[in-house]
């Protein structure tokens, strides 16, 4: 297609006198002008989702309630009181008893130096990226950017280093790391990925999200620092977006949009989860009573953020005529809750622990069926920070319920306070029968019933085959 210059325009280049200045001025402005326009009218690139991998440790670390609890008793310096609490914070947050924990824990006696730390990471990263490459063939040269998110292992050189070091990418590669943003960080990654594949053309993004937690067990009495032993589990995920092209037929999923919020400014949500010493020196992540009163809140403003862009009008008129009738007082209602599952076909909240899955249903008011991932990947796998809600993809995947079309909502909260939600639609049918899936050999016995509550939870339960 040839491009035509209005008239106009070709008799003004074609009278201009490019020994005078402001001629030459004049002209260097309009074609500024022109290439900012084309810039602006130019799209964004297409971001793809190619495959992702969730990494299942061996059989030989995996850990039941009591184990954790063995260990705690035998090589901790703790009350009773202390031991009797971490107990009932066990049953309460709703791990079930196949979770992991990393080498230096299961060992005994136990070791929680810098150097098993690093053993950890590596085995959880690098069996990960092992595994995505696997899946998708594509080579370590041809990735240009790196973030990898990891909490609480603060070691030089970065995470992200040993990513770039182990698969020798290029010099030319963007690599980051993210530390101490909390279990949203796996969802801000992606983020942030998006973000380098729009200014990135023709490029690979390589996001890694995992937790370190060899070195993170609190050995004090405080209450509101004990809760951590008994929160996270071993677990990570990496994932490969792309911004080229030819990659649409071969992706699992497109990118729709990005939502991140934060209410780190105000002091109650700075200060619900943080890292400090006890009075004896010894060091732990302090989590306040607050705490589900800040994620609700801040759940709440990420929503009102991402029902524009997702809720059908119907919805969205409702909610509208709702406000309106609250703010000029016509009636004494309640607010109204949108059915964000008209929205969309799979929910995957951030599993935390079974209080706060409890409250996302309650407030949300989601049906229990769209809880049955994040509460089976709770029960089978337990709080795997930032890497979380790419299991509860993977137990969707494994139960073939992903179809072409489908859309997807990851939502993912933590310290700081922050909460991000990711919009993906489904490119192709996910077959069963992948044999990449860390639940693959067990996909068949879930759901199942917490025994502390069957007959309770409000959601189908498949038999077991």
């Amino acid at each position: 297609m040839s491009l035509t210059i209005p008239n106009s325009l070709f008799q003004f280049l074609t009278n201009l006198n490019f020994t005078s200045t402001p001629a030459v001025i004049c002209f260097t402005l309009l074609v500024v002008f022109i290439l900012n326009l084309i810039f602006i009218l130019k799209p964004s690139p297409e971001i793809f989702l190619l495959d992702f991998a969730c990494y299942k440790p061996p059989s030989s670390l995996a850990c039941t309630k009591e184990m954790v609890l063995k260990r705690l008793r035998q090589y901790g310096d703790f009350s009773e009181e202390s031991l009797e609490f971490m107990k009932k914070t066990l049953e309460t947050l709703g791990s079930g008893e196949s979770t992991y924990l990393p080498e230096g824990l299961v060992r005994e006696p136990p070791e929680m130096s810098r150097e098993e730390a690093r053993k950890e990471a590596e085995m959880v990263m690098f069996g990960a990226v092992d595994e995505l490459l696997a899946k998708t063939g594509v080579k370590g040269e041809e990735i240009g950017i790196v973030v990898v998110n990891c909490s609480s292992f603060k070691v030089v050189p970065s995470p992200s280093s040993m990513i770039v070091n182990r698969y020798k990418l290029g010099e030319g590669v963007l690599s980051y790391n993210l530390g101490g943003m909390g279990c949203s960080a796996g969802l801000l990654a992606i983020g942030m990925a998006k973000n380098l594949l729009k200014v990135h053309r023709n490029s690979y993004a390589l996001v890694v999200s995992t937790e370190n937690i060899t070195q993170n067990c609190y050995m004090g009495n405080d209450p509101q620092k004990l809760i951590f032993n008994c929160t996270f589990r071993m677990g990570g995920a990496a994932v490969l977006l792309s911004n080229r092209p030819f990659d649409r037929r071969s992706s699992k999923y497109q990118l729709i949009h990005t939502i991140h919020n934060n209410t780190a400014s105000s002091d109650r949500s700075y200060n619900c989860i943080i890292e400090e010493e006890d009075h004896e020196d010894h060091v732990g992540f302090t989590c306040t009573k607050d705490l589900l009163v800040v994620a609700t809140n801040t759940i709440r403003s990420n929503l009102t953020a991402t029902g524009p862009l997702i809720l059908p009008a119907s919805e969205q008129l409702l909610c509208l005529a709702n406000h309106l009738i609250r703010c000029f007082h016509v009636a004494n209602i309640l607010p109204y809750v949108p059915k964000f599952q008209h929205a969309v076909d799979h929910f995957f909240p951030h599993v935390g622990g079974k209080p706060v899955l409890d409250e996302v249903e309650r407030n949300l008011r989601v049906s229990g069926k769209q809880m049955e991932a994040s509460r089976m990947t709770l029960c089978r796998f337990g709080n795997l920070s930032g890497s979380s809600v790419w299991y509860e993809l993977s137990y969707a995947e494994a139960k073939a319920r992903v179809k072409k079309g489908d859309r997807v909502w990851q939502i993912a909260y933590g310290s700081g306070f922050k909460c991000s939600s990711v919009i993906w639609k489904a490119m192709r049918t996910v077959d069963r029968e992948e044999k990449m899936n860390p639940w693959r050999d067990v996909i068949d016995q879930f759901p199942v019933v917490d025994p502390q509550s069957a007959g309770t939870f409000p959601f189908y339960f498949e038999p077991s085959k």
